[in-house]
């Protein structure tokens, strides 16, 4: 269950992750602007009804998995497989002028949650980063991927900020806001 590099030949099963988010909770985002202020709040409540989201491998991640694993592009691409086949998935790339690994896609297939795989390739990045002398690592997640934040502040990272437009005007209202995440390494 050790986290490996992906190879070319792991491109191909990548998209066959179920990377399905099954959630139950959401992070509410709360902004109150007074005058030249601006305090966003967040806050884990229930769902009205559990959210069930595919979250397959879009092309263009597909494509940034096969730049870090062919060299084009620098950056950490690690995965675990079971009985043969790729389960879990992690790529990060260095922000070099910020001195950061940032995640850019972490995902474990739905049969084999719970088992300590993402935390298992966290930890891979992480030590990546360490040796690699960055002073931290960032990450996003959806305010509606509540198992993603849960994760991530266990590893301890902290809510670094809120990307409240990223989808449209109105992310706020629908309750569908980008949480910026940050692990200092120093």
């Amino acid at each position: 269950m050790l986290p490996r590099p992906i190879t070319v030949a792991d491109l191909l099963s990548l998209p066959e992750i179920d990377g399905t988010v099954e959630s139950t909770h959401y992070a509410h985002v709360n902004r109150v602007i007074e005058e030249t202020s601006v305090t966003w709040k967040l806050e884990r409540r229930l769902l009205r009804q559990r959210s069930i989201d595919g979250n397959r491998l879009s092309d263009d991640m597909q494509f940034a998995y096969k730049q870090i694993v062919t060299g084009v592009e620098d950056g950490l691409a690690v995965c675990i497989d079971m009985a043969g086949a790729v389960v879990a998935s992690l790529i990060a790339q260095p922000r070099g002028e910020l001195g950061t690994l940032h995640l850019v896609d972490l995902r474990v297939d739905y049969d084999y949650r719970r088992q300590g795989l993402g935390l298992a390739l966290a930890c891979a990045a992480i030590g990546h980063a360490r040796d690699a002398g960055l002073r931290a690592i960032t990450a996003e997640t959806s305010t509606q991927n509540d198992p993603a934040a849960e994760m991530l502040r266990k590893l301890a990272f902290e809510p670094a900020g809120v990307d409240a437009f990223r989808f449209s005007n109105h992310d706020l209202v629908k309750e569908r806001a980008i949480l910026l995440w940050s692990l200092p390494l120093e």
